[in-house]
């Protein structure tokens, strides 16, 4: 392909990434992970969802630089899962969706396990009651 075709993406313009954008993208993909609980959003993602507003990117905290990105989750995870597992699982699986969808290079995927909860089954349960 010449130049011409491909065209040039500095002469294009500039294309910037939210930080919510890449919070959303990863929270989402480490919730996918077998063993995943959810997200410990904190005093300030209770509230959130105490309002009724669903916070995607809550338990992430994103640092963007110009290429790269570093990538910090607060998770917590179901009763009976081997931690290390699940958290490398996590790295892999939110690295690969952040890189594949905004083409920023994933340097860190942090993961700060803030909790162990039992079975979701069970937890549904308990609030029923």
């Amino acid at each position: 392909m010449s130049d011409n075709i491909k065209g040039n993406p500095e002469e294009l313009g500039t294309v910037k990434i939210s930080d919510d954008v890449v919070s959303i993208i990863s929270g989402l993909a480490a919730t996918e992970v077998k063993g995943v609980a959810g997200m410990s959003g904190g005093i300030a993602g209770g509230i959130a969802e105490l309002l009724g507003r669903k916070n995607q990117s809550k338990g992430v905290k994103v640092t963007i630089g110009e290429k790269q990105v570093n990538i910090d989750l607060y998770v917590v995870m179901e009763y009976g899962v081997k931690i290390p597992d699940v958290a490398w699982e996590i790295q892999e699986k939110v690295k690969k969706a952040v890189e594949t969808m905004t083409g920023l290079n994933v340097i860190e995927v942090n993961i700060h396990v803030q909790g162990v909860t039992m079975d979701k089954a069970e937890d549904e349960e308990v609030e029923e009651k």
